[in-house]
């Protein structure tokens, strides 16, 4: 799979420590990791809503398969990522967490708390949130516990259902979108080269390269 990791401004300083952890677990999954943001505090300004966007046009493009994201608590870049229609966004304090977002919810995108709780051997725990998602191994959405699981694929499949039912076309909402919070979104330069050089959805990374230029 490809892999995005974007963290938002106020944990840039983290990146660093985030990145080395994932990369240390996909050397051995075999992912593709691609750092789209923060990696420092001088980098381009982006709070959670603007991760939010980041994770949809990634996913909606098929540039990547799966997002990690987070702020300080990780609520923000949750709520924002599921704000979007495409993006199915969990929530995870401890590697638990991933595995049963993973197992039972199967979605495609996962908030971390990179400020809240954050202290000693914070590198291992995310480290094993990483692991939990990327080499559980068994395939994501097969159901927690195994006597659930029919019932748990049905609902992720019905919430997807629903969430697209919901949604705009996916380039008319993003489009009707306040267009400097888009640009900002897609300023940065590991962003955009994720973007363009992987994207199979031309509509999409199109319509970024129009508000850039």
């Amino acid at each position: 799979m490809k892999i995005a990791l974007t963290m938002e401004n106020s944990q840039a300083a983290k990146n660093e420590i985030v990145l080395k952890e994932l990369e240390f677990v996909t050397a051995q999954s075999g992912d593709e990791v691609f750092n789209v943001g923060m990696c420092d505090a001088d980098d381009h300004h982006l709070t959670y809503i603007h991760l939010g966007i980041q994770a949809s046009i990634l996913l909606a493009s098929k540039a990547v398969d799966f997002v990690f994201t987070g702020c300080g608590t990780g609520q923000g870049a949750l709520m924002s990522c599921n704000a979007h229609g495409n993006v199915v966004c969990g929530y995870a304090l401890e590697p638990s967490d991933a595995f049963l977002f993973n197992q039972i919810n199967n979605g495609n995108a996962l908030s971390l708390a990179f400020a809240k709780g954050f202290g000693w051997a914070a590198e291992l725990n995310v480290r094993g949130i990483f692991e939990k998602v990327l080499m559980s191994g068994c395939e994501g959405g097969q159901g927690y516990p195994i006597e659930r699981a029919v019932p748990q694929q049905q609902n992720a499949a019905i919430l997807n259902d629903v969430k697209q039912a919901l949604a705009k076309d996916y380039l008319d909402g993003l489009k009707a979108l306040d267009v400097d919070l888009v640009r900002t979104a897609c300023s940065g330069e590991r962003f955009q080269q994720c973007l363009f050089e992987n994207s199979q959805v031309s509509d999409i990374s199109d319509y970024v390269r129009s508000i850039l230029n």
